[in-house]
Parts: structure tokens; sequence; C-alpha cells
């Protein structure tokens, strides 16, 4: 584990072969797992999940009642919230959940409103603001953001019929798994 000396990490809670930069700070309750990368001047609240293998770039606040699963990146300048209505010194009890499930990625500078799930291998565009749930493989981008597309895995674009934009190649859904369509 790496920990740069001009970060502030108060959790024991830090995966082997995870790497915090400078000017980072994460709060005595945050759950960070093993080979995450977490860039400088990233702050991570208590109540936070962190799960394996995941990027977060420099610039990003992560709030209470957040879960990130394994093989997640967050791009730069990302923002989370955690309360729809805040307010001056009013504080809740417990705060909005936000769940990013495994192998999302999101753009850099995209705004996550508070109580949304991001699933599976899904993308959310740079720049974005996601104010609802976003499904498995789909593509979401702009302000709002709406779905353009599917993704695969392995991280081929599809547009909203399932063809890959490179070869077109088509995809089905079988077993809740994009698969190509032989």
């Amino acid at each position: 584990m790496f920990i740069h000396k001009l970060s502030d990490v108060q959790s024991e809670n830090i995966g082997e072969n995870t790497s915090i930069w400078q000017f980072v700070i994460i709060l005595p309750g945050a759950v960070i797992g093993k080979n995450c990368n977490i860039c400088s001047h990233c702050f991570i609240e208590n109540n936070v999940t962190i799960g394996n293998n995941v990027t977060i770039k420099s610039g990003v606040q992560i709030w209470d009642n957040t879960v990130v699963e394994d093989n997640v990146h967050i791009g730069a300048n990302v923002t989370f919230t955690n309360d729809k209505v805040p307010r001056s010194k009013q504080y809740k009890e417990v705060w909005d959940k936000t769940h990013i499930s495994k192998g999302v990625s999101i753009g850099a500078n995209a705004t996550l409103v508070a109580g949304i799930t991001i699933n599976e291998y899904a993308l959310i565009g740079a720049g974005s603001v996601v104010t609802k749930d976003i499904g498995k493989n789909e593509v979401w981008y702009g302000n709002p953001a709406k779905k353009m597309g599917y993704i695969t895995e392995e991280g081929k674009l599809l547009d909203l019929n399932l063809k890959s934009k490179d070869d077109n190649s088509s995809f089905i859904f079988k077993n809740n798994k994009l698969i190509p369509n032989d």
C-alpha cells in the first residue's frame, strides 16, 4: 500500500496494493478495497465502501451512504451528492444512498444526484447530470442524461438497437448478459 505523506488517511480499512496520493482525506469509517488508485485532492467520508480495482481520479468527493463496487472508474471532478433537499445546518439521520455497481465507468465532471443506482458495466459520459437509475450495460450522457445506447463488458459501444457503432455487428441480451447475436 502507498499513502502519500501529504494525505490524511484516518481509516485503517485500506486494502493491499492501494495507492492514495497527495491531499486526499479519508475519514475513519471508510472502507477501501485492494488495488485501488485514489488520485490527489479527493475526499471520502465515513459511511463509504469502495470495492477492489477502483480508480478515482482527482477532485472527487464521495459522501456518506455511497457504495462503489469492484472495477469502477470515476473520472476527474465527478460530483456525488447525498441529499436531494439540502438545507444549511439541517442534518439527516440517514443520507440518500447511491450505489455504483461493478464495471461502471463515469466520465469527468459528471454529477450524480443522490439516491440512484448505476447498474453493472454502464457508461456515463463526461459532464452528464444523472438524476435516475441507470440499467445494466447502458450508455447515458447529456444534461439531463439520456439513454443513448449500450456498451459491452469489453467496452464495445452499441446503438439503441444493440448494433456496434464500429462494425455493424449485433448483440442480444441472453440470461441478463449482453452477447454477440450469431
